[in-house]
């Protein structure tokens, strides 16, 4: 099998990482080309960096932060959360490699199709927050508002749009770094044709595991975790290799 993705996650906010909280709550995790630059070192496959602010102003700072971190860290750097085709142009400009999108393709999903057929599907990158309703889960709109959209057919709509990729994030998980919502990530992977990333409630090398074998994902994007140093990228892959999982080196 080809070799799974292991990608730490930085939310940027007032040009701070920032993590969530197990109370739900956002603290400061440090200096973002610094915190990129040892993700780096210590074997990242590719880097996340995320304005969370959903501000122009914070969008301006994390395209800031793109800026830096691309002339340090030379593995795929993937924009977020882009609102329209400019920004998607500027963060690839900045020297993104993808570009991320979460609310904007909600309330118009073609900009999806619009970006895919200029930038390429490869470049385009749908993440979608969901939360467990029964025995569904339903999309969330910036992490709180639902959007009535059904998460799996969100995910198939998008991948028929351009996306080549979709990162499935639990919200019910999210932060809590007890483990990743499996059958979530299970029902995306079966439903699409393109890599999917599970993100959303790592706190250990087991999880990621568990997303890859259980849940079908191509890879694993992690913060809080990596972030407060409950465990490492090297850790993480030697106990997935050492469970029969390829990685890259």
């Amino acid at each position: 099998m080809p070799a799974v993705r292991v990608a730490p996650c930085l939310g940027i906010l007032g040009g701070r990482v920032v993590k969530v909280e197990p109370s739900g709550g956002r603290g400061d995790a440090g200096d973002p080309v610094e915190m990129a630059s040892r993700y780096y070192r210590e074997g990242a496959d590719e880097l996340y960096v995320m304005d969370v602010s959903g501000t122009d102003e914070g969008m301006k700072a994390a395209l800031g932060v793109i800026r830096k971190v691309s002339r340090r860290v030379f593995v795929p750097l993937t924009f977020g959360d882009a609102r329209c085709m400019e920004d998607a142009r500027e963060a690839l400009l900045a020297g993104a490699d993808r570009v991320c999108m979460t609310a904007a393709p909600l309330g118009r999903p073609g900009i999806i199709e619009e970006c895919a057929s200029v930038f390429g599907s490869q470049c385009i990158v749908l993440a979608i927050d969901a939360k467990r309703v029964k025995d569904s889960w339903h999309v969330l709109v910036n992490g709180g508002g639902g959007s009535g959209r059904d998460a799996i057919e969100w995910a198939r709509e998008g991948v028929a749009l351009g996306a080549g990729e979709i990162l499935v994030r639990s919200m019910d998980a999210d932060g809590g770094m007890r483990g990743y919502d499996i059958g979530l990530i299970r029902a995306v992977a079966e439903a699409v044709s393109v890599p999917v990333m599970a993100s959303g409630g790592a706190g250990s090398p087991e999880h990621v595991y568990q997303a890859i074998q259980e849940g079908g994902a191509d890879g694993a994007v992690l913060a809080s975790a990596l972030h407060s140093r409950l465990c490492t990228i090297s850790q993480i892959k030697g106990y997935l290799a050492s469970r029969g999982i390829t990685v890259r080196a």
